[in-house]
């Protein structure tokens, strides 16, 4: 049956839409997003601005999620890890999908346009143009430096939403961005090395694809090492206290020694995997320390 047939035959659901709003990336998204609303205050934010700010900012992240399985449709045919998503298997038409997340755009943009401030809202479209335009349409395609790029968009959660509670950009709201923006590589890099024949075989120029297995081990190791002296900053600069940065260490140390396995066992084919999951476990609780750490200086003073 191919994709005409099915798209016929088969209703969508509301798992299917759910799917395609990448419910779980969304979520550490909007984890990262919902502490730097704390993080850019010294008391408690509004409740209503936070769950304002917190539903534009989800709703905007997921538009941009259902571009990127549009215009990603056709490779996504050819990849094991995606083929089964709604739109190559059939269950939801192209038409529906974008009339799917043009709504949460307009809608997400909306939201934050009235409900919270229009810095928040004007960043908040450019990261969704740059992630569902930019990186998915053009950089993902030109580049394996796509994601080093493309990161910034990805980076911009914890930003909203400090800027939402805020309507300014601090310092603290530059540091959350960079951390991410750090992160990004080698977090995606491990999963790169893993379906690196899936992405040369759609013709995606991700790093392993145009560079090797080796080269970019070595990336992930030298992006990781920049990342734990990144994350140092926070409490440098006053921004956090001792525990935050015990936290951030140990966690630092559990990705240094992915990445260091990683380049000493090149054969292993499950360490880049394991090392793509640590790399998600390890930017959540990063930030819940973060946020701990926060109210607990608050307690002390």
């Amino acid at each position: 049956m191919n994709n005409a047939q099915l798209t016929t035959a088969v209703t969508p659901n509301i798992g299917d839409f759910l799917t395609l709003c990448k419910v779980k990336v969304v979520s550490l998204i909007m984890l990262t997003a919902v502490v730097g609303m704390y993080l850019s205050t010294t008391t408690l934010p509004p409740l209503q601005l936070v769950l304002l700010a917190s539903i534009g900012i989800a709703f905007s992240a997921s538009s941009a999620a259902v571009f990127n399985h549009i215009i990603d449709q056709n490779i996504d045919t050819k990849m094991a890890r995606t083929r089964r998503r709604p739109l190559p298997e059939g269950k939801v038409s192209p038409k529906t999908a974008l009339l799917f997340g043009v709504s949460l755009g307009v809608l997400g943009i909306g939201i934050l346009m009235v409900g919270v401030n229009m810095l928040t809202a004007v960043l908040t479209l450019l990261a969704l143009i740059g992630y569902a335009v930019f990186y998915t349409l053009y950089l993902k395609r030109a580049t394996p430096q796509n994601i080093v790029i493309g990161g910034a968009a990805g980076a911009a959660p914890p930003l909203l939403g400090w800027v939402a509670i805020t309507n300014s950009i601090d310092l603290g709201a530059l540091l959350l961005f960079l951390i991410i923006f750090i992160w990004t590589p080698p977090h995606f890099w491990s999963l790169a090395i893993h379906r690196r024949k899936e992405y040369a075989k759609v013709n995606i120029p991700m790093l392993p694809v145009t560079h090797g297995h080796y080269f970019t081990r070595v990336q992930i190791l030298l992006y990781t090492i920049l990342l734990v002296i990144i994350t140092i900053m926070p409490y440098l600069l006053g921004m956090s206290g001792l525990v935050y940065i015990v936290g951030a260490m140990l966690l630092g140390a559990g990705f240094l020694y992915y990445a260091v396995q990683l380049l000493r066992w090149p054969e292993d084919k499950r360490l880049p995997m394991k090392t793509f999951a640590y790399s998600i476990n390890y930017l959540m609780l990063l930030f819940v320390v973060l946020l701990f750490d926060h109210y607990y200086l608050i307690r002390l003073t």
